[in-house]
């Protein structure tokens, strides 16, 4: 499944190219915006849902008597796989190009 967010970000971002030109400070805010949620889904969720996949294993294995042993599970599935957000960056960008074009198209019709 490719990122939403991922999806969501790059397509502000070219969007933002595509209206006010990728020269400008804010694509160049929208870029950075984008690239530190790309990197929070890759790096620092995914490594967090892989440590809640050992804590999840480790709460197991305690005795029932234990007080931890019966507190609920982590959420394992916290961040994306680099093809998952790669995915959704593409995505995001096919996504902006294309309403571009369309609103391009769309007004040039009615002038």
């Amino acid at each position: 499944m490719p990122s939403s967010h991922s999806a969501t970000v790059t397509a502000l971002a070219a969007a933002i190219g595509l209206q006010d030109g990728f020269g400008g400070s804010v694509f160049a805010a929208a870029l950075i915006l984008a690239c530190v949620v790309m990197y929070d889904a890759t790096g620092v969720r995914l490594h967090a849902g892989r440590q809640a996949e050992v804590l999840n294993q480790i709460v197991y294995g305690l005795p029932a008597e234990h007080p931890l042993a019966e507190s609920r599970p982590l959420r394992e599935l916290l961040g994306h796989t680099p093809p998952q957000v790669i995915a959704g960056g593409l995505l995001g960008i096919i996504t902006a190009s294309m309403i571009y074009m369309i609103i391009s198209i769309a007004t040039r019709i009615t002038l």
